[in-house]
């Protein structure tokens, strides 16, 4: 399997289980979820974009020539800092405290919680601004032009989101109304993977 076709495949499993998490989010301020399936499937499809998401990225540095792949293989370390964090944080969550809550053990294990301004809570954040770092230093990769502009822009577009999401994570008082502010992030993100994932397909394609 050709490094193009890794990375389409992987970056269309990214995108649609960035919306996933983007539709358990929106269920869960309606309030539809409840306890434990609100945070087995926020967790959960969190936990599910990770490992597509860093092939993707690989998959752009090893189609990139040139100088710069200085970019793409900056890009592919920020992505991979963002794993570490945030699967560390979603096996917890998946793995000890949401049994804990329920088995009632969880008096011994809520430092873990990922609740606002917790350890786990801070990893969560460090993932995501990784994240929007890989996404902005792979911007110079792309050309200005064609459907590469079009990648450029949404990966741009998502970098620009990510000072409002390191708001919405170390603001002082943390509210759901906050969550408004890094709503973007719910267009950006997938739809960056998403275009990605068709460049990587049109380059597979043109071989």
């Amino acid at each position: 399997m050709t490094s193009y076709k890794a990375g389409y495949r992987a970056g269309f499993a990214a995108f649609g289980a960035t919306m996933a998490y983007v539709i358990v989010q929106l269920l869960q301020l309606v309030r539809v979820l409840r306890f434990p399936w609100d945070e087995i499937l926020i967790f959960g499809a969190s936990l599910c974009i990770v490992i597509p998401f860093v092939l993707e990225m690989l998959a752009l540095h090893y189609t990139t020539s040139g100088e710069k792949r200085f970019w793409s293989h900056a890009a592919l370390l920020f992505s991979v800092i963002y794993a570490v964090f945030v699967i560390a944080n979603y096996v917890t969550q998946l793995a000890l405290v949401i049994p804990a809550k329920r088995h009632g053990g969880y008096s011994t294990i809520r430092i873990l919680d990922q609740t606002p301004h917790s350890l786990l809570w801070n990893f969560d954040a460090l993932g995501y601004i990784c994240m929007g770092l890989a996404m902005a230093l792979a911007i110079p990769v792309f050309e200005r032009g064609g459907f590469q502009k079009w990648v450029r822009l949404s990966f741009l577009a998502n970098a620009a989101v990510t000072p409002l999401i390191a708001v919405v994570y170390f603001y002082p008082v943390y509210s759901e109304k906050l969550l408004i502010l890094g709503s973007p992030w719910a267009i950006t993100a997938p739809l960056a993977m998403l275009l990605l994932a068709i460049l990587l397909k049109k380059k597979y394609v043109q071989r």
